[in-house]
Formats: C-alpha cells, sequence, structure tokens
C-alpha cells in the first residue's frame, strides 16, 4: 500500500492522481488535515485517513499498513518545521512503515541561507537515523516560483533582482509526475536523489529568454540588497516575507540551486519542462514579489 500525505495540496495531489493512473485505487491511501478536503480521492474509490503533523497522535493510525510513505514537507513557513517531520517520521517508525519517500529540496543544506534548505537537510538526517529505508527527493526549485522572483517584467520590461545566482527551475508537474513513478519502482532509489529540470539559467538567462519569447527587450538589472528589499516594502510586502525570499537570490548566488541532473528526465520518459515554456504559457502573476 502507498500512502500520500500532503495530497489537498497542488504537489502531492498531482502525485495521487498520476498513482491512481498506475494502479488501483485500493492500493492507494490518501491522508489530509482536513478529510473534506480529499473528497475528491474518495469518490475516486481511495481511501482517505486524517493525519496531521501537529497531531502526532493522529499519525500511527494514518500511516498504518503503509508500504511506501509519501511525507510531504511542512509549508508553512512560520512553523518548526522540524519538530513537524520529527513527529511525521516517529509516527512512521511506530507503525512499521516499509519506506518513506520525503519531498526535499535541491539545495537542502545546513549551510543554505535559504531557511527550508536548513530544515530539510536536518530532515534527511532524521530519517537516516530513523532506521527505515528513506528516499529523499530534492527537488528542483519550482518554477512558477520564477514569475513571481522575476517580477512585473512584462509590464516594465526589467527583472531586477539582488543577486544573478543559476537556478535550476523545474516544474511541480514533473516533480510530482517523478514521484508517482519512484513509487511504483517500489524502492529502486535509495537516500537523497536530485530531480531537477535540464538547465539552470541565471536571471540574466531568463530576461535572455523571455525577450526571445515575447519579441520584446527584457532586461536584467542588477540591485543591491538594500535597494531590492526596499523596493518589496514598498510594493507592500511584509519584511520577513521579503527577507525570507531575499534567502533564494542568496542561495543561488552561491550556487545551491546550480546542479542538474539527468534523472527527472529518464524517469519521465521526456525532456522536463523548460524556462522558456514557462514564460511562453504563464499568465503575468498577480503576487509581487521581486
Amino acid at each position: 500500500m502507498i500512502i500520500v500525505t500532503g495530497a489537498t495540496g497542488s504537489l502531492n495531489g498531482a502525485t495521487a492522481d498520476h498513482l491512481l493512473r498506475r494502479m488501483s485505487a485500493s492500493e492507494i491511501v490518501v491522508v489530509a488535515r482536513d478529510v473534506a478536503k480529499a473528497q475528491r480521492f474518495a469518490d475516486a474509490g481511495i481511501a482517505v485517513r486524517r493525519g496531521d503533523y501537529a497531531d502526532p497522535d493522529s499519525l500511527p493510525f494514518a500511516f498504518d499498513g503503509a508500504d511506501q510513505l509519501l511525507l510531504v514537507s511542512a509549508s508553512d513557513p512560520s512553523a518548526d518545521a522540524v519538530s513537524l517531520h520529527r513527529a511525521a517520521i516517529d509516527a512512521a517508525v511506530t507503525a512499521g512503515v516499509g519506506r518513506v519517500l520525503y519531498t526535499s529540496h535541491q539545495g537542502a543544506s545546513l549551510e543554505n541561507p535559504f531557511r527550508p534548505a536548513v530544515d530539510h537537510a536536518v530532515t534527511e538526517r532524521l530519517l537516516a537515523e530513523s532506521g527505515l529505508p528513506w528516499t529523499s527527493l530534492r527537488n528542483g526549485f519550482y518554477a512558477h516560483s520564477l514569475l513571481w522572483f522575476a517580477g512585473p517584467w512584462r509590464e516594465t520590461g526589467v527583472i531586477a533582482v539582488p543577486a544573478n545566482g543559476p537556478v535550476s527551475w523545474t516544474a511541480r508537474e514533473d516533480a510530482a509526475e517523478a514521484a508517482a513513478v519512484i513509487l511504483a519502482s517500489d524502492g529502486a532509489h535509495e537516500g537523497p536523489i536530485t530531480l531537477t529540470a535540464g538547465a539552470a539559467p541565471t536571471f540574466e538567462q531568463v530576461a535572455a529568454i523571455a525577450s526571445e519569447s515575447t519579441g520584446r527587450t527584457v532586461e536584467c538589472a542588477a540591485l543591491s540588497e538594500e535597494e531590492w528589499m526596499a523596493a518589496q516594502l514598498t510594493a507592500g510586502q511584509h519584511e520577513v516575507q521579503a527577507r525570507f525570499l531575499l534567502g533564494v537570490f542568496q542561495a543561488a548566488e552561491r550556487g545551491y540551486f546550480a546542479g542538474v541532473d539527468p534523472l527527472l528526465g529518464t524517469l519521465l520518459g521526456r525532456e522536463p519542462r523548460t524556462v522558456r515554456e514557462l514564460l511562453a504559457t504563464a499568465e503575468e502573476p498577480s503576487v509581487r514579489a521581486a
């Protein structure tokens, strides 16, 4: 049995959909904090269980019978993600889960200035110490986020950033499908694996791609961190959130998101989606993050 947490979210929800195309609904269970939000899975014949990392007592039953458990990382930046992950891993041990697959991040490192990457690194260590077989899905930075980090470039013709590091922008849809392929392979991958798109363009290169895609000139403007922060605050961004986002640029500049790996394309049986495809098809974002 494969048990999927966080199935009401975009990432693991899509993975559950891909699993349903590969196996019987009776072989899948989804776990949600609010089971009402998982009704579409129940309608498809998938068992739905309540489970909440913040309510550890709910987890052993939620994970019971799992040959494989897809453990989604906590998404609330204000939460103590490591404590939540520890509760989930402890429950997986109690439930006797056969293998844990954890949605990590390409830049997982204790030295990464992007705070979630540190949480991922610590969680991977907890998995290694748990005694359970485990796989860490180190997904590339999700490509839809680029539309926020690049800002209103369609309007201004400028991508203004405080650093110009490379990022292997990876489609969340591709990462979700790859997770389903890995789950269906029943333990073919061990420990950390990296799932990224085939290229890691800098923001200057993104601007060049945007120019080619739109037929208009799009430039990359380098701001100091202070100038960029001031622009975020002027645009109405809260300082805590702006500094959180600044960590992404700092991490990119230090090369944490620069690596690419062919594994994602191998799992998908096709080339992963590209930044060019993203810019050509996406609408202008409503949230201004850069």
